[in-house]
């Protein structure tokens, strides 16, 4: 079909989907950065200088914390990725102090304001080259504060033989394999061909990546999967995840690996956590099946 692609058919409705989320939309080739930089690093800087009363002080500061950030990226091929990730994912969480206070005393850093979260830049990039190791380009980029959180494959949607299956492997097996530095930021990635949404984390087989449901299906299709982009994507739910909704573990083959929340385990520890904190302890029940994940929903409510 002459002009419908999957630019025009998919990405394109999910960067528009996106901006009416909040998000403001620069494409790739805009974007003030270097094709082989991970970070957008005058964002980081403004964001750590804003953030940060004692880096504010001193905005050299800021350089050195995005030089302990570079350190980690580059750290991906030696330490293996899932590794890597977690140590990024505690810059980003708020887990690090370094010395920048009055007297040279200990402070978090923050890179991510989790509780005023319009104090964070929120940026969606399409056709963003990367270009440290083999040339790569990805389809959607979704940024807070120059950091690339979510990648986003979008493939042909009039092409039967063509799935979201095939950008999940594209992400799985070569984006992670071939540019893992990349990825060291990464929450999660998705994957589309409108007609299916479904979204994994780093090194998680294809199989095991999952959908993210918006409520009854009532719409099927394009629809259904822009319903769920300005669900899962939008800047409070995607923080809330970074945040609250991600943990590492080992496999029995001692085989590290990243778990993130299904929509119902974000959905049912949300509110167990509001009916705690509105002191309603007697009231609520969750019906479970076997293998729905309520040992991963007891620790993300914890």
């Amino acid at each position: 079909m002459l002009g419908f692609t999957e630019d025009s058919a998919v990405e394109q409705p999910v960067i528009e989907t996106l901006v009416r989320a909040g998000w403001t939309h620069i494409p790739g080739p805009e974007l003030d950065r270097s094709t082989n930089d991970v970070l957008n690093e005058r964002s980081l800087r403004d964001a750590l200088i804003r953030l940060n009363p004692s880096i504010a002080r001193r905005p050299e500061r800021a350089d050195e914390v995005i030089y302990k950030l570079r350190s980690v990226l580059i750290g991906a091929s030696a330490a293996g990725l899932v590794s890597a990730n977690e140590q990024f994912m505690k810059w980003v969480r708020g887990e690090f102090s370094l010395p920048i206070g009055l007297n040279d005393e200990h402070e978090t850093v923050r890179i991510i304001d989790f509780k005023n979260i319009g104090a964070n830049e929120y940026v969606v990039s399409n056709q963003v080259t990367f270009t440290a190791g083999p040339e790569r380009r990805f389809d959607v980029v979704c940024y807070v504060n120059g950091i690339p959180l979510v990648v986003g494959e979008a493939k042909s949607p009039v092409r039967p033989a063509v799935t979201w299956i095939d950008g999940a492997i594209q992400v799985n097996s070569d984006y992670e394999v071939n540019v893992p530095s990349f990825f060291v930021p990464n929450v999660f990635s998705f994957a589309t061909e409108g007609r299916e949404y479904m979204y994994g984390t780093v090194q998680m087989p294809v199989k095991q990546w999952g959908p993210w449901r918006t409520g009854d299906p009532i719409f099927l299709g394009l629809r259904a999967v822009l319903d769920t982009v300005s669900s899962m994507l939008t800047p409070a739910v995607l923080l809330d995840i970074t945040r609250n909704f991600t943990a590492y573990a080992t496999d029995r083959r001692q085989r590290m690996m990243k778990l993130i929340c299904r929509y119902q385990q974000f959905e049912a520890a949300n509110q167990i956590v509001q009916r705690v904190v509105e002191g309603k302890i007697r009231k609520g029940l969750i019906w479970h099946f076997q293998g729905s994940g309520k040992s991963l929903l007891m620790v993300f409510a914890a």
